[in-house]
């Protein structure tokens, strides 16, 4: 479980179709082999670390390249990092599962004021949990959803994360990785 509260910006090192290779010399002392991490939003586990190179690496599951945007990834790309959530810490965010529902392509950046306003395209399949202020998690990012529409929705972004995140480097047309509000999923479960 996590918070949507990136830590670090990695490097992708090394990519194959079962491992990914990160560096971060950020977060690589508070990593332990077994631990879950997101890598932009996607909950992976450490399966190696060397902590002289500020390297770990991850398994990667087709089921992953499938539902993810990490199988677009190459070396250098830069990926959001965070840690899982530990019980009794601050949660700043809102809980993520780091479990992708889809994945959709950024349409458009706008700078409003201080913030960025960046919209996205509505994926059909999750268009029944977007809501205007409900959470979204986008790259691992919690996020609030500004506005909703058939077409596209919209977050607002803040400056700290802005510059704290890959959404610094993203452009139209990238894909980034969705994950909805757990609870809106558990509530049309239990309706249904």
């Amino acid at each position: 479980m996590f918070t949507g509260i990136v830590q670090s910006i990695g490097k992708v090192i090394e990519i194959s179709k079962e491992s990914l290779t990160i560096y971060s010399k950020d977060i690589i002392d508070d990593l332990n082999i077994s631990d879950s991490i997101s890598i932009s939003g996607t909950c992976l586990t450490v399966i190696e670390k060397n902590i002289k190179k500020s390297i770990f690496k991850v398994n990667i599951i087709p089921e992953t390249l499938k539902r993810t945007n990490l199988g677009y990834l190459k070396n250098n790309s830069k990926v959001n990092l965070e840690t899982s959530a530990k019980l009794g810490e601050v949660i700043g965010g809102h809980l993520v599962q780091g479990h992708i529902d889809c994945t959709s392509e950024i349409i458009n950046i706008k700078k409003e004021g201080n913030s960025h306003e960046v919209s996205i395209k509505t994926p059909k399949n999750i268009s029944r949990y977007l809501i205007e202020k409900g959470y979204i998690a986008l790259d691992g990012i919690s996020l609030t959803i500004v506005e909703v529409n058939d077409e596209n929705f919209i977050v607002s972004i803040i400056p700290y994360t802005w510059e704290n995140t890959i959404f610094k480097f993203s452009e139209p047309s990238k894909l980034v990785n969705i994950e909805v509000d757990l609870t809106a999923k558990y509530i049309e479960n239990f309706i249904n």
